[in-house]
């Protein structure tokens, strides 16, 4: 039975945010923040994390800017259908149904991780719209690179049952994505949105949704994606941690080649979840970014 989420005293403190939602036109249910008022900060997680990832750049930003910051279909408290088709296109289609029900035109992104892929999705279909990109840990673009561990839970049968029976990925995922190691309240606010069986299914499908070749039923939508990069003229801001054990330097290095004249940081003592082992400097670096005219 798939269970709602709701946000115990004990997360408060870290997640301070009362969620707004939106009725999809497939019926679902999308849980989203918005915080603030200025230019608008559109943020795109990934794969298992949700907007909890984001809530510390959000109290950064929230005085100065806008900040929207969906939970995607099947993550944190939105709805998590068992039936439902979970592909790139249709957390890009998701994504830009909200802002369009929020009436936003022009915007600024952060994303990471699968959010990397559904932001930029979003960027190159509205390049005008786009007005300034901040890239951390994540690749928009074909590769052939994974992780065997990831690659085990591509697997429909064993992989699927192991991350939804065993959360064997987002479980995983709270010390493997981090290199200073989290606090138990702020892990326990990474896995409350995947507390059982059901509530994993997004965790499994976002793992089968990697493209790994042409056959696969995504790689066409990534691929047009890879191909309309150039036409974001927007400025960029990439920040990488670099003992990411997933999205390692081989794909900083493609993004500076696609974006040579983008502002890059290195972060050498962070992994996967570079705002949470960066934390202070990485937020003071975005805010200066964004303010910057």
């Amino acid at each position: 039975m798939v269970r709602a989420i709701s946000i115990p005293a004990s997360l408060r403190e870290e997640y301070p945010f009362e969620p707004k939602k939106l009725k999809l036109s497939s019926g679902h249910t999308l849980s989203y923040l918005d915080e603030g008022e200025g230019p608008v900060v559109i943020m795109a997680h990934g794969n298992p994390t949700w907007s909890f990832y984001y809530r510390d750049i959000v109290k950064t930003l929230k005085e100065n800017f806008r900040v929207i910051v969906p939970d995607h279909i099947g993550c944190g408290l939105s709805d998590k259908p068992q039936d439902y088709d979970y592909t790139l296109k249709n957390h890009i289609d998701n994504l830009e149904s909200l802002i369009d029900e929020l009436k936003i035109e022009d915007f600024n992104l952060i994303v990471h991780d699968w959010g990397g892929a559904i932001g930029m999705g979003l960027g190159t279909r509205r390049p005008k719209n786009l007005k300034k990109a901040v890239i951390l840990n994540t690749a928009a673009f074909t590769s052939n690179l994974i992780p065997k561990t990831i690659n085990l839970c591509k697997n429909p049968i064993f992989g699927e049952w192991m991350v939804r029976k065993f959360n064997a990925f987002a479980w995983p995922a709270t010390f493997m994505a981090t290199s200073k190691g989290l606090s138990q309240v702020v892990k326990e606010g990474y896995l409350l949105p995947y507390n059982n069986y059901e509530n994993r299914i997004a965790t499994a499908r976002f793992v089968r949704d990697i493209p790994m070749d042409d056959q696969h039923p995504s790689w066409s939508t990534l691929k047009n994606i890879e191909n309309n990069l150039s036409t974001l003229e927007c400025p960029k801001l990439i920040l990488w941690g670099e003992k990411d054990f997933c999205f390692n330097m081989q794909f900083f290095k493609r993004w500076t080649e696609i974006y040579p004249k983008a502002e890059t940081k290195v972060f050498s003592g962070a992994g996967h979840y570079v705002l949470e082992d960066a934390k202070e400097e990485i937020n003071k670096d975005i805010f200066n970014f964004l303010r910057e005219s």
